[in-house]
């Protein structure tokens, strides 16, 4: 971790040792977890907003799986991605994370957060970055719904819902088009269909700058609005 160095990461500034414990000491990001954030904070946050912390998270996973050698996370959640003073995301948590010595990973050992995991990981078959991805697409889902993934069922249901029946949290018809088909591409079962990091980049990018017109024309039309009335 401590080698690790990029604006979305946590950065990593020792441990303590003792016979009892061991203590990692990291950077202080005051705003705390994106889960925090997301689902006990109001007012809600603007789409502007969401998409630069989405385009922050997948910044930083990128960053992850093109280290030498890559590094996958493996627990990507929102408990896991921390905000600071000015909303910068950033990755946290490699509690469970691996270097990519081969082309697949797998484990006997040391599960995450079903709720957040991919199905072949649940099934615990071979994986790789496209795990992270996967877990990524829940991640959308949550800025998007501000809603915890499978809240009613418990951690055997969620393997069995997504690990064996195919099954997924249900995307809002109010949710945008683009952002949803982001959000289904990314949990595609299959690993190979998924997109990569690279290509998620572009992905929000693109919304990013639809999102800032569609701000921008609505403050418009508002100031029109205004001129009109005190006319």
């Amino acid at each position: 971790m401590k080698r690790l160095r990029h604006p979305n990461i946590l950065l990593f500034m020792g441990a303590v040792t003792s016979p009892q414990r061991l203590c990692i000491v990291t950077e202080f990001l005051p705003r705390g977890s994106l889960c925090r954030l997301l689902h006990k904070t109001t007012p809600k946050l603007d789409w502007r907003r969401r998409v630069h912390m989405a385009l922050d998270i997948a910044r930083g996973v990128n960053y992850l799986h093109h280290y030498n050698p890559p590094i996958i996370h493996r627990d990507l959640k929102s408990s896991n991605l921390l905000v600071d003073k000015n909303w910068t995301v950033k990755v946290g948590d490699f509690g469970l994370s691996r270097l990519k010595h081969e082309t697949y990973l797998t484990t006997k050992t040391g599960r995450g957060t079903p709720q957040w995991m991919a199905p072949e990981v649940l099934r615990n078959e071979p994986s790789d970055e496209k795990s992270d991805v996967y877990s990524f697409g829940v991640i959308l889902w949550e800025l998007a719904t501000e809603k915890i993934p499978w809240d009613t069922l418990n951690s055997m249901q969620v393997i069995g819902a997504v690990g064996f029946m195919n099954q997924r949290p249900e995307i809002p018809k109010e949710v945008d088009p683009g952002w949803a088909s982001l959000i289904e591409i990314c949990w595609h079962s299959d690993p190979t269909c998924r997109p990569t990091f690279p290509e998620l980049l572009e992905r929000l990018r693109e919304l990013q700058r639809r999102y800032v017109i569609q701000f921008q024309a609505a403050r418009s039309a508002g100031g029109e609005s205004i001129q009109r009335k005190e006319s």
